[in-house]
């Protein structure tokens, strides 16, 4: 899938930032790729980046608009069919990291029929998985868990892959989600893939290699969310984690889109070790990233210092306050992958 940039932000009419968390991750992470966003009446995100009328997008280059939005089901409404349609019609290709696909609504099958233009669903793939084995692989794999959905996991395992290339450790991000494919070019939407294949997906995105390369897989979902644990656990399964970093928003009191009460990075910690045990008794947690983005910093700085004295775990906000932490204990934990 060859997705033609620069693109144009499509955040619809969203609600609040993190309905629109593919646009964000995309704009933070690929920030030369995103020319404008498009909002439409209502809409409570903004990217900081310049407002764009379609021509506007098309005249400053613009090749596709990105369908920034992740929202509960993945469904694409109604009203936003005519501004895709017309997005096609001035000559951009689409992408979309919903789950339901561009191509069976037809007005805009035919307005890209008619335009010549390119639909890309980045969450449905081509690829055919076998179901997981759990036999054991070379190489090392790091996996990011949440006690809750939207807590920073692919943040996390971005900054992490950018932190250990510069202390001259083999690492590379996994994508598993929409947004990490936009971000890396490849990877696999996990939450798409039938259930029977998820650990077998995982197992091929992070394959067997050198014992001193580091696979960094972005987490999914939450053991602990009604929704989603099916997925977060098949993710468990298949990436078989050397080591697991536990993501977590500190303000929510309640699971995002459901009233579970949040569980704690301990019940987190403890239900990831037991469960990761089937397919590697090694698994063990390297720290605690938490998405500091609400509070001040002394108040930031004072959660994770406690967190980091009850746990016994480095403790930080990968984005804010950087990963050295982490990578100092990966490397402690982990010294035969180190370089020299």
């Amino acid at each position: 899938m060859q997705i033609a940039t620069p693109y144009l932000m499509f955040l619809g009419d969203v609600p609040d930032r993190l309905a629109a968390k593919t646009a964000y991750g995309i704009a933070d992470w690929r920030p030369d790729w995103c020319v404008g966003q498009m909002r439409l009446p209502g809409c409570a995100a903004d990217l900081g980046i310049p407002d764009l009328t379609l021509d506007e997008a098309v005249a400053q280059g613009c090749r596709t608009m990105v369908i920034g939005v992740a929202n509960a089901g993945g469904v694409l409404p109604e009203h936003w069919v005519s501004e895709i349609v017309a997005a096609l019609d001035a000559g951009l290709d689409v992408a979309s990291g919903l789950h339901a696909r561009l191509g069976a609504v037809p007005a805009i099958a035919e307005a890209a029929q008619r335009n010549g233009r390119q639909l890309h669903d980045v969450r449905h793939t081509s690829e055919t998985f076998a179901t997981g084995k759990g036999t054991r692989r070379p190489g090392l794999r790091l996996l990011t868990v949440g006690t809750d959905c939207s807590v920073g996991k692919k943040y996390t395992v971005l900054a992490l892959e950018k932190g250990m290339r510069a202390r001259g450790l083999d690492a590379d991000f996994r994508a598993t989600g929409q947004t990490g494919v936009f971000i890396s070019g490849r990877g696999v939407a996990i939450d798409a893939v039938v259930a029977d294949f998820i650990s077998g997906a995982v197992e091929w995105i992070a394959p067997a290699a050198d014992p001193r390369h580091w696979d960094l897989i972005e987490g999914q979902g939450s053991l602990f969310h009604p929704s989603f644990a099916g997925v977060s656990l098949g993710l468990l399964h298949g990436a078989q984690a050397d080591a697991f970093v536990v993501c977590h928003e500190p303000t929510r009191t309640t699971m995002r889109g459901v009233g579970h009460r949040l569980p704690t990075i301990q019940e987190v910690i403890d239900l990831t070790v037991q469960l990761g045990c089937l397919t590697n008794p090694d698994i063990r947690p390297v720290g605690i990233a938490v998405n500091t983005q609400a509070l001040g910093e002394a108040e930031a700085r004072k959660l994770l210092d406690d967190l980091a004295a009850e746990h016994g775990l480095p403790a930080t906000d990968p984005v804010r306050f950087g990963v050295e932490g982490l990578v100092d204990r990966i490397v402690a934990e982990f010294p035969a992958a180190s370089v020299g």
